[in-house]
């Protein structure tokens, strides 16, 4: 079992920085994936950013609506992926959820921050 808790969320006024971290804990082995998603009231859950790493090295993936603005990292020693968000926006204001995909198919989420920009 993987366990997951985001962190870091908070009021942020509108052009300000936040910086999310998600820790993982548990049977942490075979990571496909993971990645932030953000969920705003009355609509669907989004992806917001996606890491994973291979032969290649890292990848990452981002949302047109972000980019530029966010980055996301993992720190494997740590078990730890953060999301840094500069420049944030009022339509940024949103659940933040990460998410862990493992190559066996499984799929595991925190219990997510929430994010507010607001003047």
């Amino acid at each position: 079992q993987v366990q997951l808790v985001e962190s870091g969320g908070g009021l942020v006024q509108p052009g300000g920085s936040l910086r999310l971290s998600c820790v993982a804990s548990g049977s942490i082995f075979s990571i496909l994936a993971m990645g932030w998603y953000r969920q705003a009231p009355g609509t669907q859950r989004e992806s917001v950013a996606l890491i994973t790493s291979g032969y290649s090295g890292v990848i990452t993936n981002y949302a047109d609506s972000v980019k530029g603005r966010f980055t996301i990292s993992r720190d494997n020693a740590k078990n730890t992926m953060y999301l840094q968000m500069n420049s944030l926006k009022p339509e940024d204001t949103a659940v933040y959820y990460c998410k862990l995909a493992t190559m066996s198919g499984s799929a595991y989420w925190g219990q997510g921050t929430q994010v507010t920009v607001s003047s």
